[in-house]
């Protein structure tokens, strides 16, 4: 019967200090004082709505006067006083709502009650809620009472805002600080509550409605009641967040796919797809940015406590942040944070919001700008005055006869080969002098220090000078490794590696007959996935064409990053980098006047 309903929020009102949900800490030191008989005469309770503050003063105020306690300091429910009190006809407990009746007046009312001696009872207690409302003035009548009330009276406040409280009210009285209630707790008691109830909600859900109450337990129980009536008591994670009027995950994960994959008209037909159900721009940009800082945390596992999500969809946040790099989380934070900060003051706020996700899209190949430009200064950072040794042409390594070299020869070739690496530095004359250890202060052995690419070399040599013993020598045709790589780059998408086939439909593939397919790049970011793959790459060509390819990987900067590097806005210290390496004597200029520059 409608008539005989009850809120949750009422029904399931804890009634003793152990159904308390999430202050624990207050709950244990007001037990600890009730059985050691060191109760004040004042307490201040303080801390956001809905964690249990005038609960618990209730609670204090019922046990206090149990004519019959538990042994584990508990009232017993079933006294005169404790009856009384649950039928609201208590005559020593008194209930003030400070937001109504906040002036001298009602204050002065109340202190002429304090003279007055319980009925029933040891103590009279009075509630003040909302005591931040009061007056200064009606704070001012009430301090001498509250400084030396009479041994039966007890003086519970409570507020949501401390700092409006007069210090020296708050000086007179024993300060509770009651904490936000975290989202295992809340999930724990609406499990509980919806048990009882006889509804059938998913953990899932449950995890929503804690997460939208933000640890306010009144909040979490009202959703829970709107959402049963919603859904006839089957609470599923998709009709909560119908309900609740929010964005699920799997929203966001396809929003950064197509972000990674640098589709510009997916990203803006999501976003239309959001707008359509109702979002408004600030909520769809809010949410995006709690989802981003949900794949950075998932970058470390120290942090996975910090992953406040539903655990079914831990896994998902896992996989998706080891496909998405770091540097790509952190600069689109840095971009959703300007953006928020300015959808106030925007005139047009949907294409506020769409240039916001378009510089997103463009966001990975800017950083792969990025890393090319400063590789591009690291390899030119060296001194003009001193002349530099022009590299010799690459080098590849040295074809194997037909009886393969021992592992121990080639290991002796390997300064050689090392020496054959391209160095990145700028053409000089075909001539140039030595160079002496004075000028260049390179240890000797620096030049002899084998890489891993080298070792990986060697063992490719090895393995080819091998295969060359007992097969004939097969020639990979153009059209063949373009073919074979179409269909590697096919089986990265459809294994749901969508940003890495990105990456592969950037680069451009070179055949070196007999046996090598050239990888060519971009920028340095897609050279990197490259080589990540290099070796399933290997397998893969062997499988199909059953001869041992060598692939190898190179980078040729695109005119088009080269040309976005040209047109971006130069900081001051950008601007004079390049000059300096224009004129080398504006460096020297600087250096000998001592000048800094004006960040």
């Amino acid at each position: 019967m409608s008539d005989n309903y009850i809120v949750s929020a009422r029904k399931y009102r804890p009634q003793t200090f152990d159904t308390v949900v999430g202050q624990s800490h207050i709950t244990t030191t007001l037990k600890n004082a009730i059985k050691n008989q060191h109760l004040a005469h004042a307490f201040l309770f303080c801390g956001p709505r809905g964690v249990g503050k005038t609960t618990c003063a209730r609670i204090l105020a019922k046990t206090i006067n149990c004519e019959t306690p538990t042994e584990d300091t508990e009232a017993c429910g079933t006294c005169a006083t404790c009856v009384s009190f649950k039928n609201n006809a208590s005559f020593n407990v008194f209930e003030l709502d400070a937001a109504s009746n906040n002036s001298v007046d009602d204050i002065r009312e109340l202190t002429n009650q304090v003279r007055f001696a319980p009925q029933q009872g040891k103590y009279k207690v009075y509630i003040i809620d909302e005591v931040h409302m009061l007056t200064a003035a009606a704070f001012n009548a009430f301090l001498k009472t509250l400084e030396e009330p009479p041994p039966y009276a007890i003086f519970i406040l409570a507020t949501t805002e401390k700092h409006k409280v007069l210090p020296t009210i708050q000086s007179r009285c024993q300060i509770f600080e009651f904490k936000r209630i975290t989202t295992h707790d809340i999930v724990a008691h609406l499990q509980s509550i919806a048990s009882k109830e006889g509804m059938i909600a998913q953990e899932a859900a449950l995890h929503v409605i804690s997460q939208k109450s933000e640890g306010c337990m009144r909040d979490a129980l009202s959703m829970l009641d709107r959402i049963a009536s919603f859904t006839n008591g089957m609470l599923t994670y998709k009709n909560t967040m119908e309900h609740l009027n929010l964005l699920d995950a799997e929203y966001y994960f396809r929003v950064t796919d197509s972000m990674l994959s640098q589709d510009v008209a997916g990203t803006l037909l999501l976003l239309d797809q959001a707008l359509e159900k109702g979002f408004e721009g600030d909520i769809i940009i809010s949410g995006l940015a709690e989802h981003f800082r949900n794949l950075l945390l998932c970058k470390d596992a120290r942090m996975a406590k910090l992953l406040d999500v539903p655990n079914d969809h831990k896994p998902l946040y896992n996989e998706k942040a080891n496909q998405t790099p770091p540097s790509f989380i952190l600069s689109a934070l840095n971009v959703i944070s300007d953006c928020e900060l300015q959808y106030k003051n925007a005139t047009n706020k949907r294409l506020h919001v769409e240039m916001c996700l378009i510089r997103l899209c463009f966001l990975l190949q800017a950083s792969s700008a990025t890393q090319a430009e400063e590789v591009k200064k690291n390899s030119g950072s060296v001194r003009n005055d001193v002349p530099v040794a022009t590299p010799p042409p690459t080098a590849s390594i040295p074809a194997v006869k037909s009886e393969p070299a021992p592992v121990k020869e080639l290991i002796e070739q390997a300064p050689k080969l090392q020496s054959t690496q391209p160095t990145p530095a700028p053409k000089q004359n075909p001539a140039p002098p030595p160079i002496s250890a004075s000028v260049t202060d390179k240890p000797e052995g620096r030049s002899r220090k084998l890489s891993m690419d080298l070792l990986s070399d060697i063992d490719a040599a090895v393995t080819t000078a091998a295969a060359n013993q007992n097969a004939e020598k097969k020639v990979l045709s153009a059209e063949t490794a373009m073919q074979l790589f179409e269909q590697y780059r096919k089986q990265l998408s459809d294994a749901g590696k969508s940003v890495v086939s990105a990456q592969f439909s950037m680069m451009r593939v070179e055949v070196l007959p007999p046996d090598e397919v050239r990888l060519i790049s971009p920028s340095e970011l897609t050279d990197s996935y490259a080589r990540d793959q290099r070796t399933a790459l290997i397998d893969f060509y062997r499988e199909a064409t059953k001869m041992i390819v060598r692939i190898t990987t190179e980078i040729q900067e695109d005119e088009a990053v080269i040309s976005a590097q040209k047109n971006t806005v130069l900081s001051k210290s950008e601007m004079y980098e390049v000059m300096a390496g224009k004129n080398p004597n504006l460096a020297k200029l600087k250096d000998g006047l001592g000048m800094q520059i004006e960040y």
